[in-house]
């Protein structure tokens, strides 16, 4: 799993499921308040989708 903290103090995190690679959006508070709706091939496809989606750092 790879993660980063956002500006805004979310932290976003990318991580392989069992058939491929997702992201999660996690608020200060603890709750997810976003998540990829599909699973994508490759890790790269999958950060390319966070940052459509607001991620604005760059995950470890």
């Amino acid at each position: 799993m790879s993660t980063c903290k956002g500006r805004d103090g979310d932290t976003w995190e990318i991580y392989a499921s069992g058939t491929g690679w997702r992201w999660r959006r996690t608020a200060s508070n603890g709750r997810i308040v976003g998540a990829s709706t599909e699973t994508y091939a490759s890790k790269a496809n999958c950060i390319e989708n966070a940052r459509r989606n607001g991620m604005d750092c760059t995950p470890a």
